[in-house]
């Protein structure tokens, strides 16, 4: 085996829309050229709006579009369990190792922060960090961020810098309500199981440093994974595709009797890793399309192309 280790790591809080299913494929790629181990893990930490039904649904889905994985909730292996809602008692121990504290703010008040960090989000201006929260409010735990700043070299989007402290501020790692943050979970998550390689949508780009803080903060010792944000995927008007467009998620085509070679097609063709005049792929094909070096080198992005289906 090649040391490679790469994941999809979905949530299960509905069908799998069609932009989910291309990073499924493009993370699927990228590890399987290179001979490296597949990893499927549930990011199920969100137990508000996760359900045993979608995770059944988006694993179905994925089997039927022609992904395999070697290790998951369904196939198990050495580095589980693979669902973030099993997982409590890892970030339960990270969390004691951080220098956190409660914070009282609730989203009205974090909503009425004036924007004035490059990610376009509130800086957290650190209301609670001296311990001045309200007693008659659930609390949510921050990690009190120290100075620096995180740089990484994204494999697709080039050097990426940001300085959490001054551009986020104490951000939260368990919420009010309980539920384990995503920026927690997937750093702890990652080098539980030795992941390598991470191939995410460019929508989580700005999220990277935090992790990477996190990461070095907990985990000193691990080498932190390789990122390929790949584009956001297009719908015919060139803006990103969404529900609102009227796009089929994967699950949808399946029922309609779509072919999931016509599917894997269209989403080769919307990263250029497939010709306009083909349609009909199957993934193990895209293998002989890329460079074992550096499988998603050359990726573009175009609208996504559903006639024929």
């Amino acid at each position: 085996m090649s040391g490679v280790r790469g994941r999809y790591a979905p949530s299960p809080t509905g069908p799998l829309h069609l932009g989910n299913a291309r990073t499924a494929l493009l993370a699927w790629l990228d590890v399987r050229a290179r001979g490296g181990v597949f990893v499927m893990r549930i990011e199920d930490v969100d137990f508000t709006r996760a359900r045993p039904e979608y995770e059944a649904q988006l694993l179905l889905d994925l089997r039927w579009l022609g992904l395999d994985w070697d290790e998951g909730p369904d196939v198990g292996g050495a580095f589980g369990p693979y669902r973030q809602s099993e997982r409590g008692d890892r970030y339960a121990a990270a969390l004691a190792r951080l220098d956190v504290y409660p914070c009282t703010c609730t989203r009205r008040e974090l909503r009425a922060l004036p924007v004035t960090s490059m990610t376009g989000e509130p800086v957290y201006p650190g209301t609670c960090r001296n311990g001045q929260t309200n007693p008659g409010r659930s609390s949510a735990i921050r990690w009190r961020v120290p100075p620096g700043s995180v740089g990484f070299v994204d494999r697709l989007c080039g050097e990426h810098h940001q300085d959490i402290a001054r551009d986020v501020g104490d951000f939260v790692l368990r919420r009010g309500d309980g539920a384990w943050a995503y920026q927690l979970a997937v750093v702890v998550d990652d080098a539980d199981m030795a992941i390598t390689d991470v191939v995410r949508g460019a929508d989580l780009l700005d999220s990277t440093p935090r992790q990477l803080h996190l990461l070095r903060a907990l985990y000193p010792e691990f080498p932190a994974p390789r990122f390929a944000h790949v584009p956001l995927i297009l719908g015919a008007g060139g803006a990103k595709l969404s529900k609102r467009d009227g796009a089929p998620d994967l699950g949808a085509l399946r029922e309609a009797g779509a072919s999931p070679a016509r599917v894997v097609a269209a989403l080769a063709r919307s990263v250029g890793l497939a010709p306009p005049e083909v349609r009909e792929l199957r993934p193990s094909e895209l293998l002989t399309a890329v460079s074992p070096a550096d499988p998603l080198a050359h990726l573009t992005s175009r609208p996504l192309d559903l006639d024929g289906l």
